[in-house]
């Protein structure tokens, strides 16, 4: 279920000397993520930087189930509280970045695609995220304020799980943010819509409370909500906090 991005260290190999940070990230921020981890591990050899990218709910469920990870940093409030709740953050959260949904269709958009309303069309093969998922309870909140009613004929667990069913052919639409939208280029032709602005996602990260290396988990938030992070996260679409 949970989506694998192990980096190796750009530095030294010597593993007796070796430490690893574990971060559980949400699917969408995957992409920049990544190139931070991996100019973490340039800046500290001996230093690997493992991410454990899903939706953030379930994210939030392995943290409760006693998970081990040094870093979570969640696609919005509720699942950063849902940790907080099961003693896993004991620390306030800092918001580092906002994001906001888009429509994506596969390339050429044979159905269509240009308003939120055609989303509403009985023969539309629509792909969202589950209610329990950021992006799901974002599309829930544009599509009531809108007064649209959609029948997706999938709901999916990851927001990368929607893009993927889009750029495979499998979906005639989908909503993501406009981050992985971003991210897949021309693999999708993307409709945004200004309904969108009824639902911005906050992103929120905190280092765990019992965090194995919770001095190397620090340095990596820093690295996130400094200046190289929110360079990287605005060049990756995301909005700031």
């Amino acid at each position: 279920m949970l989506g694998v991005a192990a980096l190796s260290g750009c530095g030294t190999s010597d593993s007796t000397s070796s430490t690893t940070v574990t971060v559980f990230a949400a699917a969408s921020l995957q992409h920049v993520f990544t190139e931070l981890g991996a100019r973490y591990e340039s800046a500290h050899p001996g230093t690997a930087v493992e991410f454990s990218f899903a939706g953030s709910s379930t994210l939030a469920a392995q943290l409760e189930q006693g998970a081990p990870a040094d870093v979570f940093a969640s696609a919005n409030p509720a699942n950063m509280d849902k940790a907080v709740r099961s003693g896993r953050i004991t620390e306030t959260s800092t918001t580092f970045a906002t994001n906001t949904l888009t429509i994506v269709t596969p390339p050429g958009n044979p159905a269509g695609i240009a308003t939120l309303a055609d989303l509403s069309r009985p023969d539309l093969r629509l792909v969202v995220c589950a209610p329990q998922v950021p992006c799901g309870a974002a599309t829930r909140t544009v599509t009531a304020a809108a007064g649209v009613a959609i029948t997706p004929v999938s709901e999916e667990s990851a927001v990368t799980d929607v893009l993927a069913k889009v750029t495979t052919g499998q979906a005639d639409a989908g909503l993501v943010y406009v981050t992985d939208a971003a991210s897949a280029g021309d693999r999708v032709v993307t409709v945004p819509f200004p309904e969108a602005a009824a639902a911005v996602n906050s992103y929120p990260i905190a280092v765990v409370a019992d965090a194995p290396n919770p001095e190397r988990a620090r340095e990596f938030l820093d690295l996130v909500t400094g200046p190289e992070g929110r360079k990287l996260l605005a060049e990756a679409g995301f909005g700031s906090p």
